[in-house]
C-alpha cells in the first residue's frame, strides 16, 4: 500500500531489493542497504548484514522471502513475508541438514534515508523454525 507517488517509489525500490534477496544476489545489496546499517537496535553494517543472509541461504539453498503485505509511510516501510526453504545445506540453529521444508512468517520494519535502508527491525519465530527442523509440526 502506498498513499503517494513518493511512497510508491519507495515500495517499488523495496520490491527490487526483495527480488535481489530472492535471487540470492547479495553482492548487489549495497545499492539498497547503508554501509552502516543498524539491525534490531544494534550497529551491524552491510558486511555482517549480507553475511547473515548468506548463512540462511547456505543452510537453505532455495530460500525465498515471499512478500505478503507491504505498508509504506516514508521514511518507514513495513513488510510481512512467508519465508520458505528446504534445509539441505549447512546446519541451522544447531540442526544438521534435515531435508525438511521450513515455512515461517517474518515481519520487518525498515527506516530509509537517501534511498538506503538505514535501520531494520526484524522478527521471526525461531522456535517454530527449530520445531520444523526437528520434525515437529511448526506452522
Amino acid at each position: 500500500m502506498a498513499d503517494s507517488p513518493a511512497d510508491q517509489d519507495l515500495a517499488d525500490r523495496y520490491r527490487r531489493y526483495n527480488q535481489l534477496c530472492n535471487a540470492h544476489a547479495f553482492e548487489q545489496l549495497g545499492e539498497y542497504v547503508a554501509v552502516d546499517v543498524w539491525v534490531n537496535g544494534r550497529p551491524q553494517g552491510l558486511t555482517d548484514y549480507v553475511a547473515g543472509l548468506r548463512h540462511v541461504v547456505a543452510s537453505f539453498p532455495d530460500y525465498q522471502w515471499r512478500l505478503q503485505h507491504l505498508i509504506v509511510n516514508r521514511p518507514m516501510l513495513a513488510a510481512h513475508f512467508t519465508d520458505t526453504g528446504i534445509h539441505t545445506g549447512e546446519p541451522f540453529l544447531g540442526v544438521p541438514a534435515s531435508g525438511r521444508l521450513v515455512r515461517t512468517a517474518e515481519f520487518a520494519i525498515y527506516a530509509w534515508s537517501g534511498g538506503l535502508i538505514r535501520e531494520v527491525w526484524v522478527s521471526t519465530d525461531r522456535f517454530d523454525v527449530l520445531a520444523q527442523l526437528q520434525g515437529g509440526s511448526g506452522s
